[in-house]
This record gives structure tokens, C-alpha cells and sequence, in this order.
């Protein structure tokens, strides 16, 4: 589709938007998107003003990004009445007024998985809620719930590129609320993308990506981690591999700003049974196979106890963390017999657990490196060696 935001602006502000690209679109690369950081000034700079409003289909006024309804630009420190309104990195934020949107064309490789990332907070104490879409492929974000108490978290959202060779996707924020106050509405921001990838499954593994270390985009210093909301596709989860089953997120961190039992990667169970993640895992009827996974503490103070939940197939077991010494974590193992060619693996909180130092920021315990595998391959092992010894024995025997 031509660009047409420049018809109505002097060659000189043509040649600025030119050299930063509002409209063109162009292969995206993992990482923030165009002006997904709303730091880009507009033509004419911030308005101290803040607001923007959209001027007929397809009009732009912010760099990146096109808009549709009200849109405002807000300057960290901005007031509204006595609240001081959230930008949650950075100088500036976007926040969308009643069934505002903002959206960015996005060339992207088609049948490819994404994962978008980005920020979002409440501004009012009324429910908030944001649409996030590609697409076919949306996801309601309720902004309702906070997990900490910074009032913002950092979201992930996962869909198939499916345009055809030389169209884009199309990446939309929307609110879909109707609120009394207009002024009312969802902020943005940060906003990045990841290119997936499933991994292999290892040969002597049954789960893919048990180790977590594929998955959406993280901020180097992003310190709260990235919620994955439910998701009960496997086939465009921001988490390969896994769904989560729920209605309320996990939490994917990193060994940057969290404890990881291993690796760069793991998830945080949090709100109890509210925060499940599983796996269907291939597996031979009849066959008895070992679970096993390392738990632990994030790191992240928070109130103990804390404790898992594993289930596998029919078998379901707690396990508690209690670590000797300096550890702050531990393995596990549940032993089960398949039924069925594919087996469910699952792990939720026992407990519904809060950091100590706010008693509100949700938390939990820390899962990584899940692994699946048949016992019947060890006890395979241990009868030839036995074997071998048996026969060994009877030669010395002999010879002597």
C-alpha cells in the first residue's frame, strides 16, 4: 500500500519524516521497534500539552506509528488531577482514550512466529483493559491485576506472520473501552519483537525447551521480567513448547536481575493455581519415565514458603523448597507410567506468595531445566552391564 502521510506537509518536514521513516515499513530485526519507545519526537517536538489526536484514517503525528482516536504523548513526571501518571521507561509513554489505537506495519517473514513485548500500565482505578493484535491473531491484556507495585508490567504476545510477499502485518494497540473519562486509558509502552524458534528436542529429553531459554524478548534492564498471559496454543506460544493453561500470567525472567537454576532463562509460578504452565510430551503406553525438574527461589524476596506443584499424566505430587546450605535451589523427581502416546506435564504454585518487602508484588517459586525420560532405558543399561560382569565372572571362573 503507498504511503500517503506526507500529502498534506511542507517538502521540508517531508525530507525529516523521510530520514526517520514514519511510514515506511522494513524487515524488522529482533529488538525495539520503530519509535517502540515513543522517544522520538514528533514534527515540532513534544507538546507540553501532551495530547494528539488522530486526523482521519491512516494520519500520523506520531513517528513510527499511525492513529486512530484520541492518542496522547505523555512526559514522565505528567500530572493528571493529584496522580502522576506512569511512564514506565524512558521520558515518554503513549496512553489511548476511549477505542483509541495505535498502529505500526511490520514486514515480516510469513509462517514465521512472533513475539511482541511491551509494556503496558492502568491510568484510572476502573477496569482497563488492552487489545493487542496481528492480524487474525489478538489478545486481551487485562490491566486490572498489577503484579508489583511499580503500577506497570511488561507483557509478551505471540502470533504467525501471514501476510503474502510484499505486504506488511500489521502490529494494533487498541482500547476498547468506553470509559466516563475520557481521558481514562491504557499506556504504552517499549514495544519490541522477537523472531521464534522451537528447539529441537533433545534426544534424551521428551520436552522441548525445557531449559526456557527460547522466548520473547527481553530488555537488558528489564528488572520486572515479562508476564506471559494465557495462551493455550502451543503453536504460537510466546514460550515454545509450553501454553499456559490459566487466567492469570507467569513470569519469564532472566539470571540478570533473578536466581536461574540454570542457564539465562527460567519461568516464576506465581498466583497459585491461577498460573499454570504444561506440556504435551510424546511418550510409549505402559512405559515408566521419570520427571525431573530443578525449583527454587528467584531471588526476589519473596515470602516463603514456597512450593510446586508437578503433575504427569495421572501422577500428582507437592514438592516444597527446603535447599541446604548456600543453595537456592533444588532437583525433583516424579516417576510415572504413560498411558497414552502423549502425556501432560504441568506445574503450578502451591501457595499464593507475595514479596516480603511490599506484600503485594506477586511472586513464587522458580522452575528450570524440566526433563522427561524413560526409566526403562536406564534399567537397559544397568541389565547389560549386569550381563556383561555375569559373563565376565564365568570366564575368570573357567581361566582359574
Amino acid at each position: 500500500m503507498p504511503c500517503c502521510c506526507y500529502c498534506w506537509i511542507s517538502p521540508t518536514i517531508v525530507l525529516f519524516l523521510l530520514s526517520i521513516s514514519h511510514c515506511a515499513s522494513a524487515a524488522v530485526e529482533d529488538g525495539l521497534l520503530n519509535n517502540g519507545d515513543f522517544e522520538t519526537p514528533p514534527p515540532g517536538g513534544f507538546s507540553s500539552s501532551g495530547g494528539v489526536s488522530g486526523m482521519g484514517e491512516g494520519a500520523t503525528t506520531i513517528p513510527g506509528w499511525n492513529i486512530g482516536g484520541t492518542v496522547e504523548l505523555l512526559e514522565s513526571g505528567q500530572k493528571q488531577g493529584g496522580m502522576i501518571l506512569i511512564v514506565p521507561q524512558g521520558s515518554h509513554a503513549v496512553r489511548l482514550g476511549n477505542e483509541a489505537e495505535i498502529r505500526q506495519n511490520l514486514e515480516l517473514e510469513k509462517g514465521s512466529k512472533y513475539s511482541v513485548t511491551f509494556s503496558a500500565a492502568r491510568t484510572c482505578a476502573q477496569l482497563e483493559s488492552l487489545n493487542v493484535s496481528v492480524g487474525t491473531a489478538s489478545q486481551a491484556v487485562d490491566l486490572q491485576t498489577l503484579y508489583n507495585v511499580m503500577g506497570w508490567d511488561a507483557y509478551a504476545f505471540s502470533f504467525d506472520a501471514q501476510s503474502d510477499d510484499g505486504e506488511d502485518d500489521v502490529l494494533a494497540f487498541r482500547n476498547t473501552g468506553m470509559e466516563d473519562d475520557p481521558t481514562c486509558g491504557p499506556i504504552i509502552d517499549n514495544v519490541a519483537i522477537k523472531k521464534l524458534f522451537t528447539p529441537d528436542k533433545p534426544q534424551d529429553n521428551a520436552v522441548i525447551n525445557g531449559d526456557f531459554e527460547e522466548g520473547p524478548w527481553m530488555f537488558p534492564n528489564e528488572t520486572l521480567g515479562v508476564l506471559l498471559p494465557t495462551n493455550l496454543d502451543e503453536e504460537t506460544s510466546s514460550l515454545p513448547g509450553w501454553i499456559v493453561e490459566s487466567n492469570r500470567a507467569v513470569r519469564y525472567i532472566d539470571s540478570y536481575h533473578y536466581d536461574v537454576p540454570q542457564g539465562k532463562r527460567a519461568i516464576e509460578l506465581l498466583s497459585g493455581k491461577e498460573g499454570i504452565i504444561s506440556q504435551m510430551v510424546e511418550t510409549t503406553p505402559e512405559k515408566e519415565y521419570n520427571l525431573t525438574f530443578t525449583f527454587g527461589a528467584a531471588g526476589d524476596k519473596c515470602q516463603q514458603p514456597l512450593a510446586i506443584m508437578a503433575f504427569a499424566g495421572d501422577q500428582a505430587q507437592n514438592f516444597h523448597y527446603s535447599p541446604t546450605g548456600n543453595a537456592t535451589n533444588q532437583v525433583a523427581n516424579l516417576t510415572f507410567t504413560a498411558r497414552a502416546e502423549r502425556t501432560r506435564i504441568a506445574f503450578y504454585s502451591v501457595y499464593y506468595n507475595t514479596r516480603i518487602d511490599d506484600r503485594s508484588s506477586l511472586c513464587g517459586p522458580v522452575v528450570d531445566e524440566v526433563r522427561v525420560w524413560g526409566t526403562s532405558s536406564a534399567s537397559g543399561i544397568q541389565a547389560r552391564l549386569f550381563g556383561f560382569l555375569a559373563t565376565l565372572l564365568v570366564v575368570l571362573m573357567v581361566l582359574v
